[in-house]
């Protein structure tokens, strides 16, 4: 594997991340070998390749230590199975899959995904009753002994753990409800909204440790992208890449820019791949502050990510 040059070329691959620059800092470089370091964008609102389709929704391919993760499946599955074709990408041939969250335009690529690959491990939040399937104690209703068997739960002796269906029956979801080492140096971080809007709604973010840091990807960041970064920071904290939305797409110019100091003064995060919900006015304000360390990630590109790891 080749470590970073502090000299970036304009080589095809590289063309992809930050065209002709030269950086006297580290800049990610395209990966060599049978181990892949790479982030493909599979589904989005913008971008330049012609042969893939724009919609609102995010998914993407990440590649690292061997492993072959789908993170996020887009909106729609006849569009999530254009784009993958048009990539060269095999749904097929997975590791597992992580879902951020629960809204449609992160899951309703399911569709297709479980077509091609119905028995792949499935990553999702765990909430009460929850899309994904649900588990919850039986204690937790209350309870009324004095009713006759046929007015009570289960005739008055429900069963220790209720568990409840997912709109996806025989889909293999392992659900997640805390911080967890998926893989080595894989991490899924869990986090929950307190936003008006999407109170309550969980959401896990996918977390790589790098040895040049840890490599964030995000769905939407409804919970804040500055809460997800400081809650991955307590595993690593150099964060050298976040890719994926912000949820920044409605933010006032002076929200944008309080997360943009954070992430870049706060975090000192070292690049950004922002896409998806990010919005277009932040998409301006982070390229300001960040330069050439901000990284072009729209529908279609790869972002190469550390090649140094063993």
């Amino acid at each position: 594997m080749t470590a970073y040059s502090p000299a970036v070329s304009c080589s095809a691959a590289l063309l992809l991340l930050v065209g002709c620059a030269t950086t006297t800092s580290a800049t990610p470089t395209a990966s060599a070998g049978p181990s892949k370091a790479q982030i493909t964008i599979l589904y989005d609102a913008f971008g330049k390749d012609s042969a893939m389709k724009k919609d609102w929704g995010y998914a993407a391919l990440v590649e690292y230590g061997g492993k072959r993760i789908l993170f996020d499946s887009g909106n729609n599955p006849e569009i999530l199975a254009q784009n993958a074709k048009a990539k060269d990408v095999d749904l097929s041939n997975l590791d597992f899959v992580v879902m951020s969250h629960r809204h449609g335009d992160h899951m309703g690529g399911l569709a297709y995904l479980l077509r091609v690959n119905p028995k792949v491990k499935i990553y999702s939040p765990k909430e009460g009753f929850g899309v994904y399937g649900a588990d919850l104690p039986s204690t937790f209703y209350r309870k009324d002994p004095s009713l006759p068997p046929e007015q009570r739960y289960y005739g008055g002796a429900p069963p220790d753990i209720m568990r409840f269906g997912s709109a996806w029956p025989g889909a293999n979801f392992q659900l997640v409800d805390k911080t967890v080492e998926i893989a080595s140096d894989i991490h899924l971080i869990s986090s929950v909204s307190d936003k008006p809007g999407t109170l309550e709604l969980h959401e896990l973010s996918l977390a790589i440790n790098t040895p040049d840091g840890m490599v964030l990807v995000v769905g939407c960041s409804h919970p804040g992208i500055d809460k997800i970064v400081e809650a991955a920071s307590t595993i690593n904290p150099r964060i050298h890449l976040i890719a994926g939305g912000f949820h920044l797409v409605v933010a006032s110019n002076l929200d944008i820019e309080k997360i943009v100091t954070t992430l870049h003064d706060t975090f000192k995060v070292q690049y950004v791949g922002p896409g998806h919900c990010t919005g277009e006015p932040a998409f301006t304000a982070l390229r300001k502050a960040f330069g050439d360390r901000y990284l072009y990630a729209g529908l279609g590109t790869t972002l190469a990510l550390s090649t140094s790891q063993n």
